[in-house]
Parts: structure tokens; C-alpha cells; sequence
């Protein structure tokens, strides 16, 4: 089996909020990622984290605005 390459996921969900004017909200983004991998939650609860998102909570629900941290 083998690594799920994380960093890789992070960029592909970095892309997706850039394209979308920096904010979308969860069902939609996890929708829209489906095919590239499987469940975004845990991944945006480590991005939170690491300042890559931002989000109400600590685990983003389906009612969340994941959105990229404003500079």
C-alpha cells in the first residue's frame, strides 16, 4: 500500500479554495474533492492547525465556511 502523500492533498485543497475566491463551504468542497481522495475533514482540522484554513470550531461541519486565512 502505499503513503498517502498529505502535503499533496493540502495543495489540491489550497487550489480549489483559490479558484473559488478563497471560500467555500465544506459540503461543497468535500463534494467536489471526492474523486481525488477520501473525506477532507481530518486533513482541513490539520491544515486549520498549521494556519493553512480557517474555519468556526475545531472540526469543520457541514455547515462550515472553510476559508484561506487573510494575510
Amino acid at each position: 500500500m502505499e503513503p498517502i502523500d498529505h502535503e499533496a492533498e493540502y495543495k489540491e485543497i489550497l487550489r480549489v479554495l483559490q479558484e473559488h475566491g478563497g471560500e467555500l463551504d465544506y459540503k461543497t468542497l468535500n463534494e467536489t474533492l471526492a474523486d481525488k481522495f477520501e473525506g477532507i475533514r481530518l486533513r482541513l482540522k490539520t491544515m486549520k492547525e498549521k494556519g493553512l484554513v480557517e474555519f468556526e470550531g475545531v472540526v469543520p461541519s457541514f455547515d462550515s465556511r472553510i476559508r484561506l486565512p487573510k494575510d
